[in-house]
């Protein structure tokens, strides 16, 4: 998901009361919800499609869900014994507990994969155990309506707390009504796929504001239906031959989870994933093969 959805997640279960164990909680549980995303650095030393194969691995795995947790807790506990120090520590913030920080930055961190995994991008949790990634195929990627439900709640609660009332409670509804909304999604995901024969890969995308309808993609070897229109003109076998010798190809492969091939204008190849298909923006999620002539796609 988006770096607000995390951001207001992590703010909103700060506000169910967490917030209150330990002194820093806040940092702790909103920096956490985002830390996994610390694999966006990869765009400095890696090209093309090459991030495609990076991002949602390492950092999102259960080395790094301990790791990056304790880093977090002990940077907030070394800023708040710099401020002590200096005599600029807020008089109203809480004592720092370290336990506790650790344990909201978990939280916090924990709560990134698990609604990364939302979307038809994918996640893998296991990285570096294993590489299979995982798919929710339930919220797309940006989510309107999960903001302003998520917005709501912890306005909601803010203002409850200036004026001494139950604060954690609309806080807590939010959560419980974003956790419904999921389920409600999860359920109009599961109600598009199509009846009939099972198929290789079969995915229910979510679509843009419209969060009741969904976008089909099913198939297998390089022929799908996206919403019942074919894709896919070439021959995958020679871009599979030529991976070896093109990391670009390669990372696409990896991430690819419906790659299809279409033929250029000179008769070359170029790749494209059924879940980001856009004719008119190359780039970012196809990857152009000069050097692979497209061979016919078989029918059958």
């Amino acid at each position: 998901m988006d770096n607000l959805t995390h951001s207001l997640v992590g703010a909103v279960l700060g506000q169910a009361g967490l917030k209150k164990k330990t002194g820093l909680a806040m940092p702790a549980l909103i920096i956490g919800a985002n830390l996994p995303d610390v694999d966006a650095a990869c765009f400095f030393w890696l090209e093309g499609t090459e991030h495609l194969g990076f991002r949602r691995g390492i950092t999102h795995g259960p080395p790094a869900m301990v790791l990056l947790p304790l880093i977090l807790a002990g940077l907030l506990w070394a800023f708040d014994w710099w401020q002590t120090k200096r005599g600029k520590r807020p008089e109203g913030r809480l004592p720092v507990h370290f336990g506790w920080l650790y344990a909201l930055s978990f939280i916090g961190c924990l709560s990134h994969p698990a609604l990364d995994w939302l979307n038809v991008y994918g996640v893998r949790f296991l990285e570096p155990f294993s590489s299979q990634w995982f798919y929710g195929d339930t919220l797309f990627i940006i989510d309107v309506w999960l903001w302003a439900l998520l917005i709501a709640s912890l306005w909601w609660s803010l203002r409850r707390e200036k004026k001494a009332g139950n604060w954690t409670k609309p806080a807590r509804i939010g959560i419980a009504a974003m956790l419904a909304y999921i389920g409600v999604n999860s359920l109009i995901s599961f109600a598009y796929l199509p009846s009939g024969p099972r198929h290789p890969v079969t995915i229910s995308s979510p679509v843009p504001l419209a969060f009741w309808n969904r976008e089909v993609v099913y198939g297998s070897n390089g022929s799908y239906l996206i919403d019942n229109v074919p894709v896919g003109e070439c021959d995958l076998a020679p871009a599979f031959a030529a991976r070896s010798r093109d990391s670009q190809l390669d990372a696409f492969l990896f991430w690819s989870r419906a790659p299809f091939a279409v033929r250029a204008d000179d008769g070359s190849v170029i790749l494209y994933d059924a879940r980001f298909y856009d004719p008119r923006a190359r780039g970012r999620f196809s990857v152009a093969l000069p050097d692979v002539k497209c061979e016919e796609l078989d029918s059958d």
